[in-house]
Parts: structure tokens; sequence; C-alpha cells
């Protein structure tokens, strides 16, 4: 079953927010860091937090939020975190996921999706080609504020 997250799934969140950053090269797991973000996200209402639920536990998570395309005058959806607990992998709950969390964008007015993937995670660079995703041309760049 998938349903929207609760700020009472915070903390398993957390535990699948782990196993996802030990994959990427450009991000750590930091629990401040994630609670912050995840409760951050919980509370935008251009913004959704969904779960993979089996007999009561948590399997997995995606999160995605709205934001205004100007190239192509329309609302897109960015999505992150996409993550399924390693014993529950390969039994179509990612692609559920996928498809709920577009579902969620496309009635909020966004008529495409996009995601960064990490290009060193091949698994799943794969598993988004088997969805029909798109590599584009554009190369993703970022800078923090100094302090």
């Amino acid at each position: 079953m998938v349903r929207s997250a609760t700020i009472a799934d915070v903390f398993t969140l957390l535990l699948l927010l782990r196993q996802l950053f030990t994959l990427e090269e450009d991000f750590h797991f930091c629990a401040t860091r994630q609670l912050k973000g995840l409760e951050l996200l919980l509370q935008q209402a251009n913004g959704e937090v969904l779960v993979a639920e089996i007999d009561g536990k948590l399997v997995g998570m995606v999160s995605g939020q709205l934001l205004v395309s100007t190239a192509e005058g329309e609302m897109a959806l960015q999505i992150e975190d996409l993550v399924v607990a390693k014993p529950h992998q390969g039994k179509g709950i990612g692609p559920e996921l996928l498809q709920k969390i577009g579902d969620w964008g496309r009635g909020c007015g966004a008529n495409r999706m996009q995601l960064l993937a990490d290009s060193a995670n091949s698994q799943a660079v794969e598993f988004y080609h088997r969805q029909q995703w798109k590599k584009t041309q554009l190369v993703c760049l970022r800078k923090y504020h100094k302090s």
C-alpha cells in the first residue's frame, strides 16, 4: 500500500535515507539534517512524501516537489529520495512509488517529472532506464552560499 507520509513516519524514513545515502557520492547521511529536511518537506504544500507499507511496516519512500519550468511554461515535478529497503527490492515497489508520485504531480498540474541520479549508482540508472526515463544533455551543478 502506498500512502502519504506523516510526521510519525520520520524516524523510519531516516533509516531508508541512510540506506540511500550510502550509495551517493555527493551527499552523506546526517540524521539531524535529513530530519530537518523531512520535517520541512512534510509541511510544504508544494511537496509530497509517499511511503510504501507492507504489513504495517514502511519498506520504501519517494519525495517530490513542484517547481515552475520556464522552458515549458508549466509546472514540473522534481523527484528525490526514491528508495526501497533492500529485502523488498525487485518486487515492483519502486515503480509503484514513481507512478504514485507522478500521479500526485499530475494532479497538481505538472506534466513532466525530473530527477537526479548518482552516475556511479549503475543499479539506479538502469532502473530508471527500464522505467522509460530519458537522459538529458543537462548537467547538474551546485554551489553553496558562503557563511
